[in-house]
């Protein structure tokens, strides 16, 4: 929010003076004669002097730093530019000694010599003081420069900063958006599969599968969601695979109650347990396990993913793993990651690792529509035990 003008104007005028106060009283201090002693009335002396000879420069910064602000945007022709800047030292030396004639009080030598505000004393000031009221001007003029490309450096920072945002945010609602054709089409050819062996269960499945879409849907456009609902999506999931594996598939959860109010991006787990069943689960004849774990240790959150693959593992196209890690990337700036090994017993795990956000102060219970399927509690539903689907 922008300070009123007339606000921002004090506000220049009190960093003018400030600068040039202090500038005055540190040169006032630095040519102190060597005999002078220290005292209240030298000091008091010594302010005195600073006001009166640092007021002209403090009164003519802020217009030089506006008329820099107004102007450089607008010069389209840089010779003119700075031939207009350097013919400018001539009005400001002349209106600073002017004033410098008027506030400074002359010495008795001067007033002997000139009188009270005469035109000589006043050119005798211009003559003296050129060189170093033009040394000032220059300074002053870099500075203003200086100062309005240091604010042009800001802004374009923060504008390239804010385009980064809506850029990884499109890029992000896109990535999203992949994902849930692909995991639909994906769950529809399996129940193609069905369809003529077994179709009362190809039925239920379409049936399990709408359900699964619909609170699909349901869910808010946040990118960041309760583990536990993350979670009971992936249970709704596993469900659905059940009904056209039935006992091949086995899920063992291991999942600590503590983490169930971690934050994790919507649908985090859901492209790592569908890639379990498909390429760990449905190329063995005689099926398979898949366990998911949680933990929380020292500020990050650890989702594990692992599964048997005795069987010959399917090619895949490897959307929903890059989806994955492309989501984390936007969403964490490299303090999450993914990873994929295969151990020696035939085994695949894929470990997510994220830091632990806490989505609400512990000892604050859901609402119990918000509870898994089948009427159970959410800690209870995906307590640590062994459970066949």
């Amino acid at each position: 929010m922008q300070l009123p003008r007339l606000a921002r104007v004090a506000r220049a005028y009190l960093l003018a003076i400030a600068f040039w106060y202090g500038i005055a009283l540190l040169m006032g201090i630095q040519y102190r004669p060597a005999n002078q002693p220290l005292s209240w009335s030298w000091f008091l002396g010594l302010l005195v002097q600073a006001i009166t000879h640092a007021f002209p420069f403090a009164l003519w910064t802020p217009p030089i730093f506006f008329l820099v602000t107004k102007t450089l945007s607008k010069s389209s022709n840089r010779f003119r530019y700075v031939l207009a800047w350097a013919l400018g030292a001539v009005p400001f030396v002349l209106l600073h000694t002017a004033i410098a004639w008027a506030v400074i009080p002359p010495s008795p030598d001067i007033l002997q010599k000139y009188g009270r505000l005469s035109l000589q004393w006043w050119l005798e000031i211009v003559r003296t003081s050129f060189a170093d009221d033009v040394q000032v001007y220059i300074a002053i003029v870099v500075a203003a420069h200086a100062y309005e490309y240091l604010k042009r450096v800001r802004r374009q920072e923060a504008e390239r900063y804010e385009y980064q945002q809506a850029l990884a945010a499109s890029e992000l609602q896109a990535l999203k958006m992949q994902l849930q054709p692909h995991f639909l089409f994906n769950t529809l050819h399996g129940i193609a599969t069905l369809v003529d062996s077994d179709p009362e269960t190809a039925r239920a499945m379409i049936l399990k599968l709408s359900n699964l879409l619909r609170s699909a849907l349901e869910r808010d456009g946040a990118d960041l969601i309760a583990l536990e609902d993350e979670l009971r999506f992936a249970r709704e999931y596993l469900d659905l695979e059940k009904m056209r594996f039935g006992d091949r598939l086995t899920v063992d959860w291991q999942v600590a109650p503590e983490t169930s109010r971690m934050l994790v991006p919507q649908m985090i787990l859901q492209p790592l347990v569908e890639n379990a069943v498909r390429h760990g689960i449905a190329p063995s004849r005689k099926g398979g396990w898949v366990e998911v774990a949680t933990a929380n240790r020292d500020g990050v959150l650890t989702l594990r993913v692992r599964n048997s693959a005795d069987g010959k593992t399917s090619n895949g196209t490897g959307i929903g793993l890059r989806n994955v890690e492309a989501r984390l990337k936007y969403l964490y700036s490299g303090e999450a990651h993914l990873a994929l090994t295969l151990g020696e017993d035939r085994t695949v795990t894929a470990t997510l690792t994220l830091p632990a956000l806490n989505s609400r102060p512990a000892g604050i219970q859901r609402h119990p529509v918000q509870s898994v399927v089948e009427g159970k509690d959410p800690l209870c539903a995906f307590s640590s035990s062994t459970t066949n689907l």
